[in-house]
């Protein structure tokens, strides 16, 4: 699981929009909206979501005491993938 939080995170590190990173996980922008403010979406969607970052080149990092968040993968700059 991903939160709204580290999606809207790794958009800014891959400086995307809800319009691109919408159209990387085949989910509407609205879609997206819903997902980072916090809306209940189903498994699927964040499935995809989390899925196109990654493919990209976001790690997400789990609560660790320290709260969760992201980075990116040391495979280069791919925003543009």
């Amino acid at each position: 699981m991903i939160s709204g939080r580290q999606s809207r995170m790794g958009r800014a590190a891959l400086d995307w929009t809800t319009r691109d990173l919408a159209a990387k996980a085949g989910v509407g922008v609205n879609t997206v909206t819903r997902f980072e403010r916090g809306d209940d979406t189903r498994a699927a969607t964040e499935a995809a979501i989390r899925t196109a970052l990654e493919a990209a080149g976001v790690v997400f990092i789990p609560e660790n005491g320290g709260g969760p968040g992201v980075r990116l993968s040391l495979k280069g700059d791919n925003k543009d993938d």
